[in-house]
């Protein structure tokens, strides 16, 4: 049954939620934190609870007011007209009024990704009397909002009012106790995936995926999802990819995404001689292609020196791919070491190189490795899993 604001009687179990999710940006931005939000609303959505995603809008979004996503999630985007930091300040001005306005039509609120917005919102949500959910989005983030006067008074605001602080791995959590955090707040929270799209594709499958990308049969394919961006240490994979190729002449490392860094990394590939040859760009990619490309991959990586909780590397173990990711708090969660991958030291590309090496030449190592990813992600990861998590937190702060 939908529960009004007012008409809550504890007694009574709530077989249904009504929520707002307020984040930054959504899809078809492409991004950890924006896909788990499409993931989870629609989930809970199909599940029977009301959800609306309150966002800022803009490229590449459509240009509307309310939106109803691919997914079916309710959308509403409050500052596509305006650009950088006055965006941030019409976004912040818009959500507080709405929660204002729709005060009556939701139940709690979930702040998903820090900003501006969210030291609006808080005061507002707690004037209102609504349970307040936070999630940090990721490794980092918390020493970074310290660092700035709002970023402080954000959380400051958090600790006191919240009922629950979701955090995505153990060195988060570490980062929220030392900034004030109590540690009866914390919760961890980890993203889902999709287990049936995100699956092993049969031989012929591969074969017909592989001549529509225009990848040869006989590539041995390592991949990289995500985006292009200074923190997820693309040059150094592509230093260490330059050794793989001396070793094994048919490995081609393919980037799928885009951001800032890709001008600067075709650059590289060209001075190393490995552009197009054995470096391939595809570019910003429909969020629904990215299982194509995994489909078609022998081995999946993920260097960078932070994560939160790498969807992308979820999604891989879950297509039943082995994978080389630096050994940080975020990837061990999901990697063990000799198990699901290889875990690498940050920054140490010969390590890189001889991992990514290992893993194209030992067939067998491969197989043992991604089946054994894919049952952990089943086991652990799936949404209907996290699903049932939210669900008993929902609970509980409504209680």
């Amino acid at each position: 049954m939908f529960q009004r604001w007012g008409t809550m009687d504890k007694r009574v179990e709530i077989s249904s939620f009504s929520f707002l999710l307020i984040c930054q940006t959504y899809p078809p931005v492409i991004g950890g934190s924006e896909v788990e939000a499409q993931r989870v609303c629609s989930a809970l959505i199909r599940q029977g609870h009301h959800v609306t995603v309150v966002c800022a809008g803009g490229d590449p979004m459509p240009p509307l007011h309310d939106w109803i996503d691919p997914k079916g999630v309710p959308v509403r985007m409050y500052a596509r007209r305006w650009e950088g930091t006055l965006k941030n300040i019409v976004f912040a001005l818009r959500v507080a009024t709405m929660l204002i306005w729709e005060r009556r039509n939701y139940q709690f609120v979930y702040f998903l990704m820090q900003g501006l917005h969210v030291a609006a919102g808080l005061p507002v949500a707690r004037l209102l009397k609504k349970p307040i959910l936070m999630k940090i989005a990721g490794s980092g983030v918390v020493p970074i909002m310290h660092s700035s006067r709002t970023g402080r008074q954000e959380l400051r605001w958090m600790s006191r009012w919240a009922k629950r602080i979701l955090i995505l791995n153990e060195g988060m959590r570490k980062e929220a106790i030392d900034y004030g955090i109590s540690p009866d707040q914390i919760v961890w929270m980890p993203n889902p995936v999709d287990t049936a799209e995100f699956s092993p594709a049969t031989e012929d499958r591969q074969r017909e995926l592989r001549a529509k990308f225009g990848i040869s049969q006989s590539a041995l394919v390592v991949l990289y999802s995500g985006r292009l961006a200074p923190e997820k240490a693309l040059p150094t994979l592509m230093d260490a990819f330059a050794l793989v190729v001396n070793d094994v002449p048919d490995a081609l490392l393919v980037l799928v995404g885009d951001g800032v860094l890709r001008l600067a990394l075709v650059e590289q590939a060209k001075r190393l001689g490995l552009y197009e040859n054995h470096i391939r760009f595809t570019g910003r990619v429909n969020p629904e292609e990215v299982c194509y490309w995994l489909k078609i991959a022998t081995v999946f990586t993920l260097v960078s020196p932070s994560e939160g909780f790498p969807c992308a590397l979820e999604e891989a173990m879950s297509t039943g791919l082995p994978s080389v990711v630096s050994d940080i708090p975020a990837n061990r969660q999901l990697v063990k070491h000799g198990l699901h991958g290889i875990l690498v030291s940050v920054g140490d590309t010969e390590k890189i190189s001889e991992s990514i090496v290992r893993l194209l030449q030992d067939t067998p190592l491969r197989r043992r490795m991604g089946d054994a990813a894919r049952e952990h992600i089943i086991d652990n990861y799936s949404t209907n899993h996290i699903v049932n998590r939210y669900e008993a937190l929902f609970r509980e702060i409504v209680a």
